[in-house]
């Protein structure tokens, strides 16, 4: 059976729950959260973690990060997760998608900043799609380097954020998924503001929309839908 660490897709999902959710008995809704709690906990060669993005997000009460050997687990899974009692009141309404893979510029990633595999979950995650301009490619790879250097030094300035990186050129609209873990949302602000300030911030194309999502347990997630 296939460990934690050779599932390389990765998939991250937000969904929002109709209205009518929370008007139906409170029996119906037990039932349609056990059974999502049930399908989302099952495994079968994919690994789920379960966030709740209530009131941080236009759009988004839960968000799911998933991971498995490819997407047809995930696709079968989530086609069965959408006909539970709770999942047939949520819509998709966003879906990124990517490899996980090793970085061209550093080479050897610490937990910091490859914290993908880690057994723990931090408090906080935070999710965004991110592209840089046909600028930065064409720039020599010492020239892409030396800036990279700038931003992993800033970095490790901020020891109580760890960095999730997922490759999507190709498969998705966005080049990478960027996403960050904390127990401290101030660090991990602070972390950003200072790495606006660097020369690579130059080449940003795209690196939004930001999801700010709550790790509770699968249980602890649902019950906050209603």
């Amino acid at each position: 059976m296939a460990g934690v660490s050779d599932f390389r897709f990765v998939q991250y999902l937000a969904l929002k729950t109709d209205s009518a959710w929370r008007r139906l008995p409170e029996e119906e809704r037990r039932r349609g959260r056990a059974e999502l709690t049930q399908e989302l906990e099952s495994g079968d060669g994919i690994k789920s973690y379960a966030y709740s993005t209530l009131g941080l997000k236009t759009g988004a009460d839960l968000f799911l990060w998933r991971m498995s050997d490819g997407p047809d687990r995930l696709q079968e899974s989530l086609g069965r997760l959408l006909l539970t009692g709770l999942g047939k009141y949520l819509q998709v309404t966003h879906s990124l998608i990517g490899l996980i893979r090793p970085s061209t510029y550093v080479r050897r990633q610490d937990s910091q900043e490859q914290a993908i595999f880690e057994q723990e979950r931090q408090r906080y995650l935070i999710v965004y799609p991110f592209s840089k301009t046909t600028e930065w490619y064409l720039m020599s790879k010492d020239a892409r380097q030396g800036m990279m250097n700038e931003h992993m030094r800033i970095g490790h300035e901020f020891p109580k954020v760890r960095q999730l990186l997922v490759y999507s050129t190709g498969l998705d609209d966005q080049e990478f998924i960027v996403s960050y873990e904390t127990e401290d949302l101030d660090a991990f602000q602070q972390l950003v503001i200072a790495l606006r300030d660097t020369e690579a911030r130059r080449f940003t194309l795209r690196d939004t929309p930001i999801f700010t999502c709550v790790y509770r347990s699968v249980p602890e997630t649902l019950a906050l839908l209603g």
